[in-house]
């Protein structure tokens, strides 16, 4: 016998919460497993020294550090600018910024980090200041196009009934266009803990360091433990970042 229409619907409800386990139960068994190599491997003086659990733990800070302040800059910055663009009145000047934000993404983030570094010179500052030339172009596009999308008809009733365009925005054209602005900062969010891995280069630390370590000394279990520690980073970033999208998603959306 066929499913209800009920309980297809009770499934379908189901199975994000379901699906919401799979990130961290795989973050967590990429650290426990990582841990678990670095405490049984033979590891020599140099990799010993670079695998203690204090610079594990700093390096794991740094690059928390780099994302967070990163992404919140970048957030301050592209919506309140796709917000802008998005009026009718400064819409001329909507293709050459995109043009520049397109240009930020396309080259490559180590040219970024080096422009700056041999410009301004090395330190956390100029790591995330390339950090959010890298990540602006998604949360500025998807602001643009999260406002662009919401209905003329539903502005032109919220307008009827008296409301002047800054409640216009705020209490209808914000709210539906969050679901696209949030997948916009989203991916900024992940886009932000790859590149953090370059800001190494610039002095900024992070878990490049033992990514750039494992490399320069040819030490494989140094290497393989920034790499599995950043791809797990990732997997809990990208996590909080879908709960948080669906907590903010506006009801009925």
């Amino acid at each position: 016998m066929s499913q209800t229409v009920t309980d297809r619907v009770a499934l379908d409800d189901e199975s994000p919460i379901k699906a919401t386990w799979v990130l961290p139960v795989v973050a967590g068994a990429l650290v426990l497993g990582t841990l678990a190599f670095i405490r049984t491997a033979d590891l020599d003086s140099i990799e010993a020294r670079a695998l203690t659990t204090d610079i594990l733990l700093t390096r794991l800070w740094e690059h928390v550090l780099l994302v967070a302040v990163s992404t919140v800059a970048v957030i301050a910055i592209g919506v309140p600018v796709g917000i802008l663009l998005s009026r009718s009145r400064a819409r001329f000047i909507q293709p050459p910024v995109l043009a520049l934000a397109n240009a930020g993404q396309a080259i490559p983030s180590i040219g970024i980090l080096v422009l700056l570094a041999l410009i301004y010179g090395v330190g956390f500052d100029m790591a995330v200041i390339s950090l959010i030339l890298y990540a602006l172009l998604p949360i500025l596009r998807n602001t643009i196009v999260g406002l662009k999308q919401v209905d003329p008809f539903v502005i032109d009733v919220a307008r009827g009934m008296g409301m002047n365009p800054r409640r216009i925005l705020l209490t209808v054209e914000l709210p539906l266009a969050v679901p696209v602005m949030l997948a916009g900062i989203r991916v900024s969010l992940i886009l932000n803990v790859g590149v953090a891995t370059l800001a190494t280069y610039t002095n900024a630390g992070g878990l490049g360091d033992l990514i750039e370590r494992g490399i320069v000394f040819y030490r494989m279990p140094i290497l393989l433990t920034g790499c599995l520690l950043t791809i797990a980073l990732a997997l809990v970033v990208d996590w909080l970042a879908g709960i948080t999208e669906r907590g903010l998603r506006p009801k009925g959306l």
